[in-house]
């Protein structure tokens, strides 16, 4: 058995109503200084809180997150900007992956001599001298969990990734209740960015048995209540489900990572501003199917968490497992191809440069994957 490391928050709290005991949470009692940084969205919901502890006697601030889509450089940098004169010791993190992603960078460089462009890549942060607690509202990028967080570039027109075990939160609270008000396609899309975490760890080719635990529960999970979350974004049993599937995956991602997908999807959220979440639906069963020949055992075994009852052969049973992926994403509204979202075959090759670049992600897919295999998978999706 390979070895690993496994990095996680040393507090996980998960619950209906759990966000209410933020205020008493001891990482919050031992600093003076807190920043909130907030989706626009859940401001009201927070104000009671920050009000409480404003009032204990803590100097609170608290920083509206407006950008649209995923944060760019520039967009974080202005972020930094404002919370440098604070000099928090605590930073707070409410909001969608993008929020949780600048929150924690924040912590990690408010009063750092440590410039961003020094740190992307993997191992490049020094410190961290904030505390940090991150709060997901979505059911989908697992970054409260992750030591893992994405900007996007502009002058590259490529996303970055900084991963550190600095950026792994002091606590998480995974609240189901700030997710009731996701609207149905940030519910879908997020979703099935859930469900590709779980599926490339498991077919990784470092997938290891701590991890697969949690790989095969998350499919299992998301399988059964993505489409109930999106009928009815009111049923709390279907988002407790979801925002624990989305855990799971979320803990997939620092010892494993993804793979093909989220390489293959970088060109089209950096270049042409596609939604992560969507982008990894589309592109999720044509990878599939490309990596199938190369471990048809653990495509079957997803396939069986999915849902699949198929008796056959693996690839038989994997091959309906994919089938399935289709079925839950038309379901709950997602486009299948990438005509729909305005890609021509024209600017395929250029989609395919961005993703070979790729490599910390390319490296753990099951099958080697050339810029002409890249081509021809975004290809078949037209």
């Amino acid at each position: 058995m390979n070895s690993i490391i496994l990095q996680q928050p040393g507090k996980i709290v998960f619950g209906e109503n759990s966000i209410q005991g933020l205020s008493e949470d001891n990482l919050i009692l031992t600093s003076e200084r807190i920043l909130f940084l907030i989706a626009t969205p859940l401001l009201k919901t927070l104000q009671p809180i920050c009000e409480k502890i404003t009032l204990s006697g803590k100097k609170v601030v608290v920083m509206e997150y407006t950008f649209p889509g995923e944060p760019t450089f520039v967009q974080f940098d202005s972020l930094l900007k404002k919370s440098t004169n604070f000099h928090t010791d605590c930073v707070v993190g409410v909001g969608g992956g993008s929020v949780l992603d600048c929150a924690k960078l924040l912590a990690a460089l408010t009063d750092s001599e440590q410039q961003l462009t020094e740190i992307v890549g993997i191992g490049f942060l020094n410190d961290r001298s904030s505390k940090l607690i991150c709060i997901p509202t979505t059911s989908g990028t697992g970054s409260e969990m992750s030591p893992n967080a994405i900007l996007l570039n502009e002058e590259t027109a490529a996303k970055s990734g900084i991963i550190s075990p600095y950026l792994v939160p002091d606590a998480c609270y995974i609240d189901p209740l700030l997710t009731v008000s996701l609207p149905t396609h940030l519910t879908a899309e997020t979703g099935m960015d859930a469900l590709s975490h779980c599926i490339e760890a498991y077919t990784n080719k470092f997938a290891h048995p701590a991890v697969d635990t949690y790989a095969l529960k998350g499919i299992e999970l998301i399988a059964n209540n993505l489409h109930k979350a999106c009928v009815d974004g009111h049923d709390l049993e279907a988002r407790a489900a979801m925002s624990l599937g989305s855990m799971y995956g979320g803990l997939c991602l620092g010892p494993v990572n993804t793979s093909a997908v989220h390489a293959l999807s970088y060109g089209l959220g950096g270049k042409f501003h596609v939604p992560h979440g969507l982008a990894n639906a589309i592109l999720m069963p044509e990878v599939l199917r490309f990596n199938l020949s190369a471990d048809p055992k653990r495509h079957a075994e997803v396939a069986r968490a999915l849902g699949v009852k198929l008796q056959g052969t693996d690839e038989e049973i994997a091959e309906a497992g994919i089938e399935k992926i289709i079925e839950i994403s038309k379901a709950c509204g997602i486009p299948q191809h990438l005509s729909y979202i305005g890609i021509t075959e024209n600017i395929l090759s250029e989609l395919a440069d961005i993703a070979m670049n790729v490599t910390r992600l390319l490296k753990n897919n099951p099958r080697e994957v050339s810029k002409e295999d890249a081509i021809e998978i975004y290809k078949k999706l037209l």
